[in-house]
């Protein structure tokens, strides 16, 4: 699939790390090292600007050595992009850590999955059909 990318970054381009990847990695864009204090968010520029077809969207996921590492995740995970947004790839990340973390401008902070979609079409009805499961929900199989 090709996509149309602009990049007014200091970075290559997004790729694929091994050839089975799903996500490529994001890196930073920012002029001077933000500092993310303990339980607060910050918004990180990518310089990176792309145009989807119709029907796709660009998840953007924690990457989870930063997660396992220093409890760096982003805060609206998985992010969406959707094929009519034209403007700049910016990634809310969040630090639920103790400690103050500091993102550098090139750092890999968030991967991008490129996901096919469909739109719904709801069909109002009266009521639904009946299955085993019925309205079980969380924990409704028991604990094993």
């Amino acid at each position: 699939m090709k996509i149309k990318i602009v990049n007014h970054s200091a970075h290559p381009l997004p790729a694929y790390e091994t050839p089975a990847s799903a996500g490529m990695d994001l890196r930073a864009n920012n002029e001077e090292p933000i500092v993310i204090a303990s339980l607060e968010r910050a918004l990180i520029p990518t310089g990176l600007y792309i145009e989807l077809p119709d029907g796709y969207e660009a998840q953007i996921r924690p990457r989870s050595g930063l997660a396992a590492k220093y409890g760096i995740s982003i805060l609206n995970s998985p992010g969406t992009i959707d094929a009519d947004y034209r403007g700049e790839i910016r990634i809310i990340l969040v630090n639920l850590s103790k400690e103050p973390f500091t993102v550098n401008r090139g750092e890999r902070i968030a991967q991008m999955i490129i996901n096919r979609h469909e739109q719904a079409e709801w069909i109002e009805v009266e009521e639904l059909n009946h299955t085993e499961r019925g309205a079980g929900g969380f924990g409704h199989t028991g604990l094993h």
